[in-house]
């Protein structure tokens, strides 16, 4: 049997992986390492194998400036939806924003990603707004959860 295990990524390798998934998700706007680096200072980045597969990553953006509100970005490659992958890093996520203090629980999606839509709406988010990001064709969603 498999096993769905986690990873918080500490060196190239890690991140790398991070990076990748990131990367093959949001097309749109591709990380280098050293962006990716910043990133996991600021925030709290996973990464999901399935035994030494990599299938998935995720993203907290912790409440910052006075806010209640988190962010919670759960991504999966897409051979591996729809196997519980998106439900584990989704809900470990959640767990890690709620012990940062949030109160309001955010989540954004490009456009594109009809999967990453639909998990969200299924699992309670409702869109706040639609935008472009400078040089973007494609618009990015702000979804919160109800």
């Amino acid at each position: 049997m498999s096993e769905l295990h986690f990873r918080q990524p500490d060196d190239d390798a890690s991140l790398g992986d991070w990076r990748y998934v990131h990367n093959e998700i949001i097309p749109t706007h591709l990380l280098s390492l050293d962006e990716v680096r910043e990133r996991a200072r600021r925030n709290h980045l996973e990464v999901a194998y399935l035994d030494d597969v990599l299938v998935g990553c995720s993203t907290v953006r912790p409440p910052s400036d006075g806010t209640p509100t988190a962010t919670v970005i759960a991504r999966v490659l897409a051979p591996h939806r729809r196997q519980g992958v998106g439900e584990e890093l989704y809900a470990r996520g959640l767990r890690r924003a709620r012990e940062a203090g949030a109160k309001v629980i955010e989540t954004v999606v490009l456009s594109s990603n009809e999967d990453g839509l639909r998990f969200a709406r299924e699992h309670g988010f409702t869109e706040t707004e639609r935008y472009l990001l400078p040089g973007d064709t494609i618009p990015w969603i702000d979804l919160r959860l109800a």
